[in-house]
């Protein structure tokens, strides 16, 4: 990758750090993805202290990650769970890649959880590509000012 360099406050991956790159964040969307959206299974399935996920909900709504939906279930007071917002639903390719790379690199002795397209079956992959459909390498990618 060559071209132009970047300022931290000019730089998009800067900026998307300080939305997401504490660990429970990320982690928080892939739940939710998964279909975990209350508060209490949210902390069960992650194992989080309450104001840990209490301050990363918080943050992941004001963000415009998530948004907050109101539920009741019968005899109970009105409670709230999560839902992923366009913004939200847009970092799937971000944890498919996180994914792979953490299967790659990381992985335990199990298999891994190969994530496939329900309509065929086949095995999901995450291949950069430019808007002519050209496969794109790191080596042949440069940065320019739009």
């Amino acid at each position: 990758m060559q071209g132009v360099v970047i300022d931290n406050d000019r730089c998009s991956i800067a900026r998307a750090l300080g939305v997401l790159g504490e660990r429970w964040s990320l982690l928080i969307v892939r739940d939710v993805f998964n279909g975990v959206r209350r508060f209490d299974e949210l902390r069960d399935h992650l194992g989080v202290a309450r104001n840990v996920l209490s301050q990363r909900l918080a943050g992941l709504v004001d963000a415009g990650l998530l948004t907050r939906e109101p539920y009741q279930d019968f005899g109970s007071r009105q409670r709230y769970q999560y839902e992923l917002t366009h913004r939200g639903r847009d970092l799937w390719p971000i944890l498919m890649t996180l994914m792979a790379w953490g299967d790659r690199y990381l992985a335990d002795d199990g298999p891994p959880v190969v994530p496939t397209h329900d309509g065929c079956g086949g095995a999901v992959r995450l291949v950069p590509v430019c808007e002519r459909d050209h496969p794109v390498d790191p080596a042949d990618l440069v940065l320019r000012e739009s």
